[in-house]
């Protein structure tokens, strides 16, 4: 559980970090849209370098990265086998009976798995680099304009950061949970996969309880100072767009141009 990185922030004062959060938004938004435009496996070279590029340049450890992926790992292992196996186009490599494994098979399973590799990795970078405060400001500016049509950008902006920054937290206090119930004699490893299920609910019920009790611990903390949205609200930082932030975005549009370029000569 504690290779959950999502919600985690790596601190540093690396160019990454530096960028405008708002930057940094658009750009995974961008990546996403991207990663979905590649078609060809020898493509995803161009994102897996840029990845590998704004990881250096953040200071962040690989090792972070590989931590990201662990959760999913069984995810990623039954898409790339379920691909192998349903996927019937192309000549057989493999059969018996009647499972079979053909070249079309083979390459969309590896096809699947990059793009979710390479989607994870991407998206970790952002809250690897920016603080929760950070990105709330940065949701709120970008959803603005759609508050003169009564879209409530503040509380959707605090929401998903409050979502994001209590997701460490929770993981801590389920990690925490969990041994004090194996010091019990819980067993949470042994057995079939139902009992394993059953075995959880100790956990469960205890980490709700234990959520909704911060829940209410912070609404209380935020009526007692008074918060009353983001009408009048000022800030300590403000944001503003620099040069670096044109880079980034230079650069992050010519992988994009590289990306359509290629795809489009390759026959």
């Amino acid at each position: 559980m504690r290779d959950i990185t999502l919600g985690q922030y790596f601190p540093g004062n690396s160019p990454i970090h530096r960028l405008d959060p708002r930057t940094k938004l658009l750009g995974m938004l961008g990546y996403i849209v991207v990663i979905f435009l590649v078609k060809k496996i020898t493509v995803f070279l161009l994102p897996a370098l840029f990845v590998a590029l704004v990881t250096y340049l953040a200071r962040v450890p690989l090792s972070y990265l590989v931590r990201s992926l662990k959760p999913i790992r069984f995810l990623l292992v039954f898409m790339f086998i379920i691909n192998l196996f349903m996927v019937k186009t192309g000549d057989l490599i493999w059969g018996w009976r009647f499972i079979e494994i053909t070249e079309g098979g083979v390459y969309q399973a590896v096809y699947i798995t990059l793009r979710l590799v390479l989607l994870l990795s991407g998206t970790s970078l952002m809250t690897l680099t920016t603080t929760p405060i950070a990105l709330t400001d940065a949701l709120e500016k970008l959803l603005a304009p759609f508050g003169k049509l009564g879209f409530p950008s503040h509380e959707l902006a605090m929401m998903m950061t409050i979502a994001l920054r209590f997701i460490p937290t929770l993981i801590e206090e389920a990690d925490k949970i969990m041994k004090a119930q194996m010091a019990r004699g819980a067993d949470f490893e042994s057995g079939n996969v139902f009992r394993r299920a059953k075995s959880m609910i100790p956990v469960l019920v205890p980490l709700f309880v234990s959520a909704f009790r911060r829940a209410d611990e912070l609404a209380m903390a935020m009526e007692s100072r008074c918060y009353h949205g983001g009408e009048g609200r000022t800030r300590m930082r403000v944001l503003h767009f620099a040069w670096r932030d044109a880079a980034a975005a230079a650069m992050f549009l010519a992988m994009t141009g590289a990306i359509i370029l290629v795809q489009a000569l390759w026959v």
